[in-house]
């Protein structure tokens, strides 16, 4: 976690720290698993309707 976070300081120039980050991507996560059981469970429509 802290080389990530340490390649992402200096990739974008701001001080980041790996705990923050490990926050992120636990809400991250959790947000996509969400998202993931969502569409598993109501089904994604493609149809022309769609767009």
């Amino acid at each position: 976690m802290t080389q990530i976070a340490e390649t992402l300081s200096r990739i974008t120039g701001f001080e980041i720290e790996g705990e923050s980050l490990a926050a992120v991507l636990i809400f991250s996560g959790i947000g996509l698993v969400i998202s993931l059981l969502a569409v598993q469970a109501y089904g994604l429509d493609l149809s022309t309707g769609f767009f």
